[in-house]
C-alpha cells in the first residue's frame, strides 16, 4: 500500500468527497491508464473518460475487475471502491444517457494517479 497524505486518506480510507471542479484530473486529457491512489491498481483507460460537467473525472467503463460497487448505506447511490484495496474511489450512476454505454463512474481525482502510455 501507498503512503496516503492527510487528504487522500480522507478521500480514501474514510470516503468524503473532494470538491466539485478542483481534482487534477477534471479537465485532463492525456493518454494513458488511471491507476488506484492507494495500490497501483489499473481502474480506467483514458480513452472511457469524457466530459460530463459534474465536477469530477467521469468514466464510462472500469479496466474488467477493478472496481467493486457497494450500496449506499443510504440506499440511494452506488459507492465505487478499488477492487484490490477497497479504497473509496466515489460513485456509478446509470441511466443518465451521457455516453453509449449509458453509465457513469463519477471519481475522485485525489483517488488516482495516472500512467501515461508511452509514445
Amino acid at each position: 500500500m501507498n503512503k496516503l497524505t492527510f487528504e487522500e486518506e480522507d478521500v480514501i480510507v474514510y470516503k468524503k468527497t473532494e470538491a466539485p471542479f478542483k481534482g487534477k484530473f477534471v479537465n485532463f486529457k492525456d493518454v494513458g491508464i488511471y491507476t488506484c491512489k492507494r495500490c497501483d491498481a489499473p481502474l480506467y483507460k483514458s480513452e472511457d473518460k469524457f466530459e460530463s460537467d459534474c465536477g469530477w473525472p467521469s468514466f464510462d467503463n472500469a479496466v474488467d475487475g477493478a472496481v467493486k460497487e457497494i450500496l449506499d448505506t443510504d440506499g440511494r447511490r452506488v459507492e465505487i471502491v478499488c477492487n484490490n484495496c477497497g479504497g473509496h474511489l466515489g460513485h456509478v450512476f446509470r441511466g443518465e444517457n451521457m455516453t453509449v454505454k449509458n453509465i457513469r463512474y463519477c471519481v475522485n481525482s485525489i483517488s488516482m494517479n495516472f500512467t501515461p502510455v508511452e509514445k
